[in-house]
C-alpha cells in the first residue's frame, strides 16, 4: 500500500503558552517545533498498516524551510520519505489556502490511502482533511477507531467514532482518513531508525513546482484573520465544598439555586 500521512510542524505545546507576533499571527519562533500529536497517531496507523499489508509510507508537510530538523523524527518513527511544501509566500496562510496547497501536492503523489490527524494542537479547527478530500474528490472517511484495508478489492473499512458509540463507513481506494487516538500510541523511534533517518529524501518543492500562483496564498489573501487579543480574566475565588455526598449536594444544588443557574 502507498499511504501518504499529512504532517504538520507546531509549536511544542510543553514549551508554554503559544504567543502571536506584531501581526496577530502565532510566533513560531518563540517555541522550538514538534510535529502535531494527532499527526503522530495517524503516522502510527499508516506504518501498523504498511506492517500488515507491505508497501510504504511518504510523509507530507506544508511548513517553514526550516521543517526538515522536525520531519526527521517522523522519518525515525518509520517513514520512508518526506515532502516539504515550503515558500516564502506561505507565511500567514489561511486554513483555505493551506487545503489548495497540500491537495496541488497530493496531485503529485501516488497513493492509496492519505491519513491525517484530526485536528492540530496549533489551530484546531480540524476542517483541512476534509477540505481536501472535496478539492481531490476522495472518499472521506472521518474520526476513524480502526481502519482496514482490502487492496486486492480496493475498498477500504473505517470504523468511526459517533456519539451513540460507531459507525462502520466503507468506500472504494484510493480515500482520506482522518485518525483520532484511539488507533494506538505512537512508537518512540529506535536508534536504529533515528541514525537511519539522517539519510531519508524530504523533497522540498516551491509554489513554483505545484503550479500555484503566490499571489493566491499567504496572509495578502488569507480568508480569516486575528482581530485582537487579549489574555483571560484572572480566575475568582473558589469555593471548595466538603462533606459526605449528600451535604454536597444540597450545597451544590443551593449554590447554583442562588445565581439562579437552576
Amino acid at each position: 500500500m502507498r499511504i501518504v500521512v499529512l504532517v504538520k510542524p507546531v509549536p511544542d505545546p510543553a514549551a508554554g503558552a503559544e504567543r502571536l507576533d506584531s501581526n496577530l499571527r502565532l510566533d513560531r519562533a518563540a517555541a522550538p517545533a514538534v510535529v502535531n500529536g494527532n499527526d503522530e497517531y495517524a503516522l502510527e496507523a499508516a506504518l501498523k498498516l504498511t506492517e500488515a499489508h507491505g508497501g510504504e509510507v511518504t510523509l507530507l508537510a506544508m511548513a517553514p524551510a526550516s521543517a526538515p530538523e522536525t520531519l526527521r523524527k517522523a522519518l525515525a518513527m518509520g517513514a520512508h520519505r518526506g515532502v516539504l511544501v515550503t515558500d516564502p509566500a506561505l507565511a500567514g496562510s489561511c486554513t483555505l489556502s493551506t487545503i489548495r496547497v497540500l491537495a496541488a501536492a497530493l496531485r503529485t503523489l501516488e497513493f492509496d490511502l492519505v491519513l491525517a490527524g484530526v485536528d492540530t494542537s496549533d489551530g484546531q479547527a480540524g476542517v483541512v482533511a476534509a477540505g481536501v478530500a472535496v478539492l481531490l474528490g476522495l472518499p472521506y472517511l472521518s474520526y476513524a477507531a480502526r481502519i482496514e484495508p482490502d487492496p486486492s478489492a480496493g475498498r477500504v473499512r473505517v470504523r468511526r467514532i459517533s456519539s451513540t458509540g460507531y459507525d462502520l463507513l466503507e468506500a472504494p481506494l484510493p480515500a482520506l482518513v482522518s485518525c483520532t487516538q484511539v488507533l494506538g500510541e505512537p512508537r518512540y523511534p529506535s536508534l536504529k531508525g533515528i541514525m537511519a533517518a539522517r539519510s531519508k529524501e524530504i523533497a522540498v518543492r516551491s509554489l513554483a513546482d505545484l503550479g500555484l500562483d503566490p499571489a493566491t496564498v499567504g496572509g495578502a489573501v488569507a480568508t480569516t484573520r486575528v482581530l485582537g487579543a487579549r489574555p483571560p480574566a484572572a480566575r475568582a475565588a473558589t469555593r471548595v465544598v466538603r462533606g459526605t455526598a449528600q451535604e454536597s449536594a444540597h450545597e451544590l444544588v443551593a449554590f447554583l439555586a442562588e445565581r439562579r443557574l437552576i
